[in-house]
């Protein structure tokens, strides 16, 4: 039985990733990871390992010693963090003999933060890049990206810590930070337009299988309420992203679309996004599929999907003594 351990198994893209795995014919040994004792992640693993937390200078010798005491053949990340730790540790970890769910290195690093990838995208004109400013200037901002801001930070995740700015006033809450941990944004296209479109690629420039979602963000800036959705524009996008990045794995696309139907880029999230629960459940398990390609070595065929929608709510989950 294979060993597969996820990390940061009490949050949503943590737990997702074990539920989805939990929906394979073949049996796995699930370990989670959280540096939360009294979390949902032992819930949904068949084993619960507290971790220190990743920013702790002897994480990396705890990675490996838990790698090698509990036999584990594959660690999937379940925080940003981690990816991108792991990533920077990549041929220590792999001396173990274990394998990473990463994609490519270069395109994690590149899209850890978003003001170089924004960066890069105009040097390479690359379409669907959306006009953005280290600029601290209102009025500069205003005359060059319109009268609607969005103020995000270059490395943020989840749609978290973003600022729709409408006012100087509240602009000059965030002023002091542009530039060093904030990037400023034209607004583009609206809540209802919003897309989270998930490839698994093969790293030479194509995708085996793609999920598109229309979605509404909650306010913890997770897919709250999803549609399977087909569109032919936004596969011709990811089509051309993937030629251009050739990226490996699971790979997240956010979109969104304009008045005029054009296209623009929010970002890439190089792993597995926090809406894959959602898609397992309608055939689309970017976790089996990782098992099966990086572990097995299989050669993957498209998978054969739903239509339907999702919502998202709270319920309990009881743990008897």
């Amino acid at each position: 039985m294979k060993n597969i351990l996820v990390s940061g198994a009490s949050g949503i893209v943590g737990y997702g990733i074990l539920k989805s795995l939990r929906m394979s014919k073949e049996k796995y040994h699930l370990i989670g990871t959280s540096i939360y004792e009294d979390s949902i992640a032992e819930a949904f693993c068949d084993l619960f390992i507290k971790t220190i937390p990743t920013s702790d200078d002897n994480y990396i010798n705890w990675l490996i010693s838990t790698i090698e005491k509990n036999k584990i053949d594959l660690i999937i990340p379940g925080i940003e963090i981690d990816m991108k730790v792991w990533n920077k540790n990549r041929e220590t970890i792999q001396q173990t003999g274990v394998e990473l769910l990463l994609n490519k290195s270069s395109l994690i690093e590149l899209c850890t933060d978003k003001w170089k990838f924004y960066e890069y995208m105009e040097e390479h004109t690359i379409s669907y890049s959306i006009k953005s400013s280290l600029v601290c200037d209102y009025e500069n901002l205003v005359k060059n990206l319109g009268k609607t801001l969005l103020v995000k930070p270059r490395c943020g995740f989840g749609s978290q810590g973003i600022v729709k700015i409408e006012d100087e006033k509240t602009f000059n809450l965030s002023q002091k930070d542009i530039g060093t941990n904030l990037m400023v944004q034209e607004y583009v296209g609206s809540d209802d337009e919003e897309y989270s479109c998930s490839a698994f690629c093969d790293g030479e420039g194509s995708f085996i299988s793609l999920m598109i979602l229309k979605r509404k963000l909650s306010k913890d800036g997770f897919t709250e309420k999803a549609l399977v959705v087909e569109d032919n524009s936004i596969y011709l996008a990811i089509s051309d992203l993937c030629k251009h990045f050739k990226p490996l794995g699971p790979t997240n696309f956010q979109f969104r679309k304009c008045s005029n139907n054009e296209l623009k880029l929010l970002e890439i999230n190089p792993r597995i996004s926090s809406s894959t629960s959602i898609r397992s459940a309608f055939g689309f398990n970017e976790s089996i599929m990782s098992v099966e390609f990086f572990l097995d070595k299989r050669k993957l065929k498209k998978q054969i999907t739903k239509k339907g929608r999702a919502i998202r709510y709270t319920e309990d989950f009881i743990f008897y003594e």
